[in-house]
């Protein structure tokens, strides 16, 4: 996407709805420029009528007139700031609503091919660099180029050959600001892509503290810390150097066009073509023009900013999902929960290898069926397949006898629940936690599920109950009570469908009791999906299916695979008669 077509696209997507306000803006853009314009003009009757002329009648006129331009000028400059204030809020609130609707709706891959400290700086800092590209530089285009117009008017009407001589100046000082534009939209895109990097650290220490303490690496953090800050620092540094570094150009171009002005304005005033209040007039207008000139040839600045932002953004904005209903998808209606894998292949990328390969399962409505195998096997990749979090290369997902890549996701998804060895919870109060499978949930519902999950237990002993924050992901309860909340919130959904992922994994006999009666609760007469390393909690599974390589190398009662299978046998081996 090239740089008109990105422009093309801001303004179709989120500036054309201001138009109106932006209008507006651009009226009192006029009226700063016709006032900044009086300004200038006014000296010259100032001088010739009061100061050469002792003219007594307009004593009072002309500073009133002074006193009126200002106060029109700062009033129209607040006016249009104001306006373009709110356009650039709403341009950025929608910005970064449209970003995280598409991030929120993404597929599961893109979300995990890219760290979330990356996202949250595309969200903050480059939506913050769109906003600015267009909201402050239109303000700025119109502003600064309708005043730059009206100074000049008055230049010439004062007199014609020494504005020939500053226009000759204008664009040498329009270059150098340029250039340093340039400059500085490459270095700001550098600090934008540290910034990143930088959120992205900061989330990880965040996350990991505990583990910081207990392998006592806080000196390492420290100084990564301080690589990741001083890289920004420095790109920082250097967006301020080259931005002050237009001030001496600047500065020393002024001086010598004002310099070369006055020198030519003396020939002029001495051999009689030129009044001094002609001049004074001339040098307020060209010394006003300044701050325009200065503005529109560093605008390239924030339209490079800007660009280069947007660059990062709008493919996040425009990416289509690949796991997407079909055109004929349907409501899928479930009736016993059969679930049919066949022939199944999957791979995360097309060039890498195969996860999973030919794999057909028949798991039985209302029944468990269990998944055992080394980690990579890919018996967690099975379990995401159901839901559609990932979609397979080639077979196919039948849920009594109707395809899941031909049904709705959400009515795929609405019949199922998901309890992970990984907890997700939030910062947010227990109630609220469980009330996630179903915010239409009564109290009293919410309570019964925090009952029959046992969480109840621990609920009663916290100082405000349901309505006690539980922290980030739940940092404030124990493993085990954070995994009984998340059996609380399956038990509120009530789907027929439950996935278990290493459910009871890394608790204390007694925790792993207690959430076993819950799971028992959760899958009674349900269709259920276990992963678990521990084959106690399988025994009595109906079937259990050992997978190797991403192939199911065996399937078949706990009994029948005592027998039949060495690899179910090597894991029953180890983990039961050696305790």
């Amino acid at each position: 996407m090239n740089n008109t077509n990105i422009l093309k696209r801001l303004y179709r997507d989120y500036t054309s709805r201001f138009l109106k306000k932006i209008l507006i803006s651009v009226f009192f853009s006029i009226l700063l420029a016709g006032s900044t314009s009086a300004i200038a003009y006014l000296l010259d009757p100032a001088i010739k009528k009061i100061f050469l002329e002792k003219d007594q009648t307009l004593i009072l006129i002309i500073p009133a007139l002074i006193i009126i331009a200002f106060t029109i000028k700062g009033l129209s400059l607040y006016l249009a700031k104001v306006i373009m204030i709110n356009v650039a809020t709403e341009v950025s609130r929608n910005i970064q609503c449209d970003m995280f609707r598409s991030l929120i709706n993404a597929d599961t891959q893109l979300i995990e091919n890219k760290h979330s400290g990356k996202f949250i700086s595309n969200l903050t800092n480059d939506v913050n660099m769109i906003t600015n590209l267009v909201s402050t530089a239109i303000l700025n285009l119109f502003k600064d180029s309708l005043t730059l117009i009206g100074l000049l008017t008055v230049m010439f009407f004062q007199n014609w050959k020494l504005s020939i001589i500053a226009l000759i100046m204008i664009p040498l000082a329009s270059f150098a600001a340029r250039s340093l534009g340039k400059r500085m939209g490459k270095v700001s895109t550098q600090q934008m892509v540290e910034a990143g990097f930088l959120n992205t650290f900061l989330i990880e220490v965040f996350k990991n503290h505990k583990l910081i303490k207990i392998f006592q690496k806080e000196n390492y953090e420290n100084s990564r810390a301080e690589k990741f800050i001083d890289a920004v620092r420095v790109k920082a540094q250097k967006i301020a150097i080259v931005f002050v570094r237009a001030s001496p150009i600047m500065e020393v171009l002024t001086g010598i066009m004002i310099g070369i002005l006055i020198f030519y304005s003396g020939k002029l005033i001495i051999n009689d073509e030129l009044n001094i209040n002609n001049f004074f007039s001339f040098l307020a207008a060209m010394m006003l023009a300044y701050q325009p000139v200065r503005s529109l040839a560093t605008l390239n600045i924030a339209i490079s900013q800007g660009l280069a932002s947007a660059r990062r953004i709008l493919p996040i904005i425009d990416d289509k999902n690949k796991i997407v209903d079909n055109k004929d998808s349907s409501e899928i209606k479930l009736i016993n929960g059969d679930i049919n894998f066949k022939d199944i292949y999957f791979q995360y990328n097309n060039n890498e290898t195969q996860v999973l390969k030919s794999v057909n399962l028949n798991i039985l409505g209302g029944k468990m069926t269990s998944l055992v195998g080394h980690s990579g096997a890919g018996k967690s990749t099975i379990l995401n397949l159901i839901p559609r979090l990932y979609d397979c290369t080639s077979g196919d997902i039948m849920i009594d006898n109707q395809s899941i890549y031909k049904s709705t996701i959400y009515s795929l998804r609405k019949n199922i629940s998901l309890v992970s060895q990984d907890t997700t919870l939030f910062d947010d109060t227990v109630k609220n936690n469980i009330a996630y499978a179903n915010f239409n949930a009564s109290q009293k519902e919410i309570e019964e599920a925090a009952k029959y999950s046992y969480a109840d237990e621990f609920i009663d002993k916290l100082p405000n109950k349901y309505d006690t924050i539980i922290g980030e992901n739940g940092i404030k309860l124990s493993g085990g009570e954070k995994q009984r909340l998340s059996i609380a919130r399956a038990i509120l959904k009530k789907s027929p469908i439950i996935l278990l992922d290493e459910a009871t994994s890394s608790l204390d006999s007694e925790t792993e009791s207690k959430i076993q009666k819950a799971i028992n609760f959760l899958t009674k007469n349900r269709t259920t999906i276990v992963i678990a390393h521990r084959l106690s909690t399988i025994l009595n599974s109906d079937k259990i299916y050992v997978i190797e390589g991403g192939k199911v190398i065996s399937e078949g009662s706990h009994k029948e695979l005592l027998l039949n299978s060495s690899v179910y046998k090597n894991f029953y081996e180890k983990q039961i008669k050696k305790n």
